[in-house]
């Protein structure tokens, strides 16, 4: 693919910029470092591919819970296991779909059992060159959701997608993820973080784990949880509606085996399989804490890489998870970008 040796002006957040007709040109103003809100850990990257460089890195190799984000690596191991020239069928293609554009659970369930499970991962981690993931627990085969990664492996798998993989593969994935819809399948608002915070163009994938499965405020009501203004008015922790938490995603505030015992409970993924596989020797991910994730690319030519991942606060609200992760987003961008154009 090639790349524009420049970034649109227009792409510029207000402020960012006084002037810069190319990267590297013009007078840029220094972007203030990225502040982390209290009480939450991230990992974050922001990657120049005109320059090749990383432009910004905090907590890069941080593992955290993939959440959706897993969904990336199992549509292109689907993909890539496929007969080469054999056409994807209508069903599957209608489940890539929802599953990469509308962050779909039950697509991506169906896709995990087909796939092996962990399986899944073991492939990906040898084919991508991934250093810091690693399936879920042998005693959860079937949660896909508690894949351990990183933002540095977030980056290599869009540089796998975009530089080494099967250019039909990498355009049906992308094309999706530029469609990324503003509500997902189950009604969570996903526009959050880059979507808010970034100007388009951009191809987006999101995550989140530990909100329940019912928003507490359906995103076909019309509100942006990617709007700090709408924030305001979301009920504490303590009064917020109380929810089930889904299979893939842990009761809020709760202790790690208190997580692994809800989901032992809970339907759907629960009943996937045996324990089995090798465990491994790296410290366990969070289970416990809710988790928010923002990744894509940004720009003209898909120039930058922008990864924010987050794990939240205990019992934090999705609403004002999603302004903590938008708020940092955006001076995350903006710093990565200035560093961009002095380079």
């Amino acid at each position: 693919m090639l790349l524009s040796a420049t970034l649109a002006v227009t792409a510029l957040p207000a402020g960012t910029a006084a002037a810069a007709g190319t990267a590297g040109a013009g007078t840029v103003r220094a972007a203030a470092p990225p502040r982390v809100p209290a009480g939450t850990t991230a990992g974050y990257m922001v990657v120049d591919r005109v320059t090749g460089r990383t432009a910004l890195a905090h907590n890069a190799r941080g593992r955290f819970r993939s959440a959706s984000l897993v969904k990336i690596l199992i549509a292109l191991d689907y993909l890539e296991s496929r007969t080469p020239g054999k056409a994807v069928p209508a069903a599957d293609g209608e489940s890539l779909k929802r599953m990469l554009r509308s962050s779909d659970d039950a697509a991506a369930s169906a896709f995990w059992r087909r796939g092996g499970q962990r399986a899944i991962i073991d492939r990906m981690v040898r084919r991508v060159g991934l250093r810091d993931t690693d399936p879920p627990p042998p005693s959860r085969p079937g949660f896909w959701g508690y894949t351990a990664l990183s933002a540095a492996d977030m980056v290599r798998t869009y540089r796998y997608l975009l530089d080494r993989a099967d250019p039909k593969i990498r355009d049906l994935i992308l094309g999706h993820l530029r469609r990324s819809t503003r509500c997902a399948s189950d009604d969570f608002d996903q526009s959050f973080g880059i979507p808010s915070a970034v100007p388009k163009p951009w191809a987006v994938k999101q995550g989140w784990s530990g909100y329940g499965t019912v928003p507490a405020v359906p995103c076909s009501g019309g509100r942006s949880a990617g709007s700090a203004a709408a924030q305001a008015a979301t009920p504490s922790p303590a009064t917020a509606p109380q929810v089930t938490a889904p299979a893939h995603a842990p009761v809020q505030g709760a202790t790690p085996a208190q997580a692994a015992a809800t989901q032992a409970a809970a339907p759907g993924q629960a009943n996937a399989g045996p324990a089995t596989g090798p465990v491994s020797t790296r410290p366990p991910v969070n289970l416990a804490r809710p988790v928010l994730h923002t990744t894509g690319l940004v720009g003209k030519g898909d120039r930058l890489i922008v990864v924010v991942l987050t794990l939240q606060p205990a019992g934090a609200s999705y609403a004002a998870s999603a302004a903590r992760l938008t708020a940092l987003t955006k001076q995350v961008y903006r710093a990565g970008l200035a560093r961009t154009h002095s380079s």
